[in-house]
């Protein structure tokens, strides 16, 4: 028996390769095409800016002085990219990792972003913690592949989408950045598998799972409130904004994973109007 409630969509933007890692900054949805080597901005009405050119950029997140910090995919690094869409500064991670992805950037300004290893069987994660100077040490290990990450409306709890473990998990976080042991915020059922993910002022959390074309919200616990269902394309990862913080846009990118490795993409983005106002995460 259905118990969710369906949300249906409508167009946003079009036009872009791979799109990844909205976040609502600004009063506007900031995304990025790794493909393209680009950080958009966009308005409510679709107006589209290009913010800054990045290789492979994925994640998105801003320091306290409004740096803006983008990881990367298929590469280990992240970079600092001042206000005028500058690149600053480069960390290179690649001692601790094949590839970056997604990240968050607490208030503080310490960056919690995903790190993947290759092995001869899967590939393997943990979560690299990085100071606002560069400085970094991992502090999750064992992961099956993390993806998106966010802050639980209490700002001392991430909420972390692992992607091949077909859950999200929480971690208690420490002053000083480290996590504690994880808990199962949700756990989505072996055959979705969860990507990019926002958080809501009530710690409902909205999230991507690509691999079968929805976009849930979920409470802690597991129980899924609201479903967008999408006709094709991977269901990467959604945004709380607008006005009012009730406008949710999701990414999807429409392709494989040979073709993904190789650039090969048709992303868009739609939009639905919810109840529940953004948190602000990621």
């Amino acid at each position: 028996m259905t118990t969710f409630e369906a949300v249906e969509p409508l167009p946003f933007i079009e036009g872009i390769t791979f799109g990844e890692g909205p976040r609502w900054h600004g009063g506007r949805l900031w995304f990025s095409d790794g493909p393209a080597g680009r950080v958009y901005s966009a308005g409510e009405t679709g107006d589209l800016a290009v913010q800054a050119e990045v290789a492979h950029a994925s994640g998105l997140g801003w320091l306290p002085d409004g740096t803006l910090v983008v990881s990367a995919l298929f590469d280990a690094k992240v970079y600092h990219v001042d206000t005028r869409g500058n690149v600053a500064a480069t960390y290179d991670l690649s001692h601790l990792a094949w590839s970056t992805n997604d990240l968050v950037v607490a208030p503080d300004g310490h960056a919690y972003v995903d790190l993947y290893q290759l092995n001869a069987s899967e590939m393997a994660g943990e979560i690299g913690l990085l100071d606002p100077d560069g400085a970094v040490r991992v502090v999750a290990t064992d992961l099956a592949v993390p993806n998106g990450l966010g802050f639980l409306p209490d700002g001392s709890t991430l909420v972390v989408a692992e992607t091949n473990g077909s859950r999200l998990l929480q971690f208690p976080t420490s002053p000083d950045g480290s996590l504690g042991a994880p808990s199962v915020f949700a756990d989505l059922g072996a055959h979705r598998h969860p990507d990019g993910l926002c958080v809501d002022v009530e710690g409902g959390v909205w999230v991507g799972c690509y691999d079968t074309g929805e976009f849930l919200q979920v409470i802690a616990g597991g129980t899924v409130t609201h479903r967008v269902a999408i006709d094709r394309g991977w269901a990467i990862a959604p945004a709380l904004g607008g006005a009012d913080g009730r406008t949710l846009y999701m990414v999807i990118d429409e392709t494989t994973q040979e073709d993904m490795v190789a650039g090969k993409s048709t992303g868009w983005i739609l939009q639905a109007r919810v109840d529940v106002p953004g948190a602000g995460s990621p």
